[in-house]
């Protein structure tokens, strides 16, 4: 990938963009914020907008997952020991190693991907169907053809423009050139069951495509956050904004493919718009290279956690562009590192080795901008970073707290919900908010719940008991997310129906 900075021309960038701002005001902010996230605007996740997928229902997206049960043998695909070997037909019942995820190269032509990261393909010359490869390339690549009048009906032309069959339980072969039967006893023919999906920035840019997904991020960018909501924020009390961001914005305004340029033209206008309101913005790098946690969330293509030692050079350079850009900016009040990394695929040797480079990148920056570690989430002590950021400066340490998923808090009524906020999320953030250190910060947390039939009422309730609890968080805390579809995730809407008070 080509430089994404180039620290003499940003420099005279930021002088001509943001030294008006500067030299007219400061932006006078105290401690602990109020802050809200700006979820769902510079990385996509589609759950809370959903329409912004409308243009491709019925397109398989990367990262869908799929099964695919022969009609002739009635037996699922199988790679075999989940990958590293042969495909197989021979299982009665998929689970893991007969689930393949797709890698979309177009509306047709797709590679998949098995349970231990190889990608089907041919192997070699010959016709024997394998799950070996380790990168895909044209004998990796399947045109999928659905059956017009059943979608989930299929079958497979492979790179030798032959189809591939179940010739028996234990040969599935790249050599059929039967007719264009759509019978069980086709051993051509497979239903295919979808059992999973991502709804990311990685599936929205590379389904709409080079040819319409500019304009559709672009729209959706210049319309979903506005002037206007920094008003709104203001005038209700809040007082800063952590804003998701992606990697890629570092190579704008031509980020590799399929991201799409033109994100951080967004991202200066909320600092120019804070700054005028008089709020503080956190610029948060939700989306690392190779997905951090293998979520929609972080734009991975197909759910699989690859963030690792070989990312952190590239991520670093992101840091680097982030604080060369905005270390100055009067409306900056932080630069957090990296969004929920997820144990144990994220190794505590390969996150704190990041943390300090991202660290002393900042700080080549800036010495006022906090910098914030998120901690791990899955099997992770939440105390495990207070060693590690002891004699830095300025470092405040990220929990996101959801009664949400985990099985027990469907169980629990309303009132189990806030004695749970009140003794042990209480007692897990005075575990991580030392008397002199690092600071403590609720980046994430929501009045939504997980029982059936909870109201708005309970709702108000459930959010006044973490804003109780949450607001001795040392930094502060951050709703998810300003702008939503559910309403008790929409902040703006919390706070107009009276529910939230700031």
């Amino acid at each position: 990938m080509a430089p994404c900075y180039h620290h003499s021309f940003l420099l005279l960038f930021s002088l001509w963009v943001f030294c008006p701002l500067i030299l007219a005001q400061t932006v006078e902010f105290n401690l602990p914020l109020k802050a809200v996230n700006l979820g769902n605007w510079l990385v996509t996740e589609g759950w809370m907008m959903p329409s912004r997928f409308d243009g491709l229902k019925g397109q398989l997206l990367d990262g869908t997952q799929v099964q695919f049960k022969s009609t002739k043998l009635g037996k699922f695909l199988c790679a075999e020991n989940g990958g590293g070997a042969t495909l197989v037909a021979n299982r009665d019942q998929p689970s893991d190693w007969e689930t393949f995820r797709l890698w979309r190269i177009s509306d047709k032509k797709f590679n998949f991907r098995v349970f231990n990261k190889q990608f089907v393909g041919l192997q070699g010359q010959g016709t024997t169907v394998v799950a070996v490869s380790g990168n895909p390339s044209a004998s990796e690549t399947f045109d999928i053809i659905r059956k017009p009048d059943n979608p989930n009906r299929v079958r497979f032309q492979a790179s030798n423009g032959m189809f591939l069959q179940a010739k028996s339980l234990t040969e599935v072969t790249a050599d059929y050139t039967g007719g264009s039967s759509w019978d069980d006893n086709d051993p051509s023919i497979f239903e295919m069951n979808i059992v999973g999906g991502l709804q990311g920035e990685y599936q929205i840019t590379n389904g709409y495509g080079p040819s319409a997904a500019p304009k559709h991020l672009r729209d959706h960018w210049n319309s979903y956050i506005t002037e206007q909501d920094f008003e709104f924020m203001a005038a209700n009390s809040l007082t800063a904004v952590r804003i998701p961001v992606g990697w890629w914005i570092a190579y704008d305004p031509a980020p590799p493919v399929p991201f799409v340029g033109g994100s951080l033209n967004a991202l200066d206008n909320a600092f120019t718009w804070a700054a005028k309101h008089g709020m503080k913005v956190i610029v948060d790098l939700h989306a690392a290279p190779g997905s951090q946690n293998g979520q929609f969330h972080s734009a991975s293509r197909d759910g699989f956690l690859e963030w690792g030692d070989s990312h952190i050079e590239e991520t670093v350079k992101v840091i680097d562009f982030l604080a060369a850009r905005y270390g100055n900016h009067p409306a900056l009040v932080a630069i957090e590192l990296m969004n929920e990394p997820l144990a144990p695929g994220v190794t505590y040797e390969d996150l704190t080795k990041y943390y300090q480079l991202g660290y002393e990148a900042v700080r080549s920056h800036t010495s006022n901008a906090y910098v914030i570690m998120s901690n791990r989430l899955g099997p992770a002590d939440s105390q495990e970073l207070l060693q590690f950021v002891r004699g830095l400066s300025r470092v405040v340490i990220d929990l996101h707290y959801y009664n949400l998923f985990d099985p027990m808090f469907q169980q629990w009524s309303l009132q189990q919900n806030i004695d749970y906020i009140y003794n042990e999320r209480a007692s897990d953030l005075s575990n991580v908010t030392p008397a002199n250190g690092s600071l403590s910060f609720v980046g994430e947390w929501t009045s939504a719940l997980a029982f059936d039939g909870a109201t708005k009422e309970d709702s108000r309730k459930f959010a006044k008991a973490q804003q109780d609890v949450y607001g001795r968080a040392t930094f502060g805390w951050a709703y998810w997310s300003y702008r939503c579809k559910g309403d008790t995730w929409n902040l703006k809407r919390m706070i107009k129906d009276d529910l939230i008070k700031i």
